[in-house]
């Protein structure tokens, strides 16, 4: 599964819409996605993390921004 990590890059930083980015992480449950990012070293502030249907994947594929972390 793919999904869509929303976060801030400073952990300590409260979630503000304007400083939200995106990364796409695949794994197989949204406790995965926490370990990995963990495992890696990132000091990031996670507000959501999303699970995306075939449908939302195919529609965040269109983006330019749309890139597939390897964590």
């Amino acid at each position: 599964m793919i999904y869509k990590v929303l976060y801030q890059e400073l952990p300590e930083e409260i979630p503000v819409r304007e400083r939200t980015k995106s990364m796409y992480v695949e794994a197989e449950s949204v406790r995965n996605v926490r370990k990995k990012l963990a495992n890696n070293g990132l000091h990031i502030n996670i507000e959501y993390i999303q699970q995306l249907d075939p449908a939302h994947l195919e529609y965040e594929q269109q983006s330019e921004d749309f890139q597939l972390e390897n964590v």
